[in-house]
């Protein structure tokens, strides 16, 4: 069984891959299931129902997603492609620790089967484009970054798995900052995760961003492991036609290799379990 559980369509404001089109190219594929986890980044980016003068970002409306539509939509692709492919509702929450509350309440609104929680921006200064690294040394960025993650999993509960862990190793300017400088507070994040019920997911665009470890890092995945860590699942992080599903198989091999008996999927927030083919 193949599943990709990070997919972004045209519903987020950096991809303008349709959902129709991302469903069957999927099944062209061969996979048996996707989940959309198009982009919520409260602090930086305003609804798309929250009135007028909304910026624009390379040529789209830099706003959240359209969420009435996009479960509709969602829900008659289900009913179309149903008896091809399993499709979940999804959604990847960019999370600050100054707008869990925002989150609480969308989470409250829709049947969500999976949502990701993930760290793209401190402070409302993101991540990809180095202002949130900008006047820190690497040692201070990393650990704000690590410790804005340790209290959103202390604080927040209503999420599936943590999205792309180490996701300040991608942006470092400097380089990927040693493992064992950080190892302390990775094993607090990790160790609350598993308390809880939660997992991480390895997610597959480590590959086309030429990074030389996987995300999260191999170091953090055997970490996991031995904390007893049991939860994965996989997802390419798609934006477009190209990286859908990329490496879902090899990373299955990996995992397989570093123990990890069984990857997951989701519905309606309860991990289903499979084993690595």
């Amino acid at each position: 069984m193949l599943a990709d559980y990070h997919v972004h369509t045209e519903f987020s404001d950096d991809s303008t891959y349709a959902m129709e089109e991302v469903v069957l190219d999927a099944i062209k594929l061969g996979l048996s299931e996707i989940c959309f986890t198009d982009h919520v980044d409260y602090g930086i980016k305003r609804d798309w129902d929250s009135g007028p003068n909304i910026p624009y970002r390379g040529g789209k409306l830099l706003a959240n997603v359209d969420y009435p539509l996009y479960a509709d939509t969602i829900q008659e692709l289900q009913y179309i492609y149903g008896d091809q492919i399993s499709i979940k509702l999804g959604l990847e929450f960019g999370m600050q620790k100054h707008t869990i509350s925002r989150y609480e309440q969308l989470f409250s609104k829709y049947p969500f089967d999976f949502v990701l929680l993930s760290v793209h921006e401190i402070g409302d200064e993101e991540l990809w484009n180095h202002k949130f690294q900008k006047g820190y040394t690497q040692q201070e960025y990393n650990e704000r970054y690590y410790q804005e993650l340790l209290t959103l999993v202390r604080k927040y509960k209503h999420y599936s798995v943590l999205g792309h862990l180490d996701l300040i190793a991608r942006y470092d300017p400097v380089g990927r900052y040693p493992f064992e400088k950080v190892q302390p507070m990775i094993e607090k994040i990790l160790r609350q995760v598993i308390a809880d019920g939660k997992g991480i997911e390895v997610n597959t665009s480590s590959h086309r961003y030429g990074l030389k470890d996987l995300t999260p890092c191999v170091d953090i995945l055997k970490l996991y492991r031995d904390l007893g860590g049991k939860i994965i699942t996989i997802g390419s992080d798609s934006h477009q036609k190209e990286h859908l599903g990329a490496y879902i198989a090899e990373t299955m091999k990996v995992l397989k290799e570093l123990g990890f008996a069984y990857f997951c999927t989701y519905e309606r927030m309860e991990p289903r379990f499979h084993p690595m083919d």
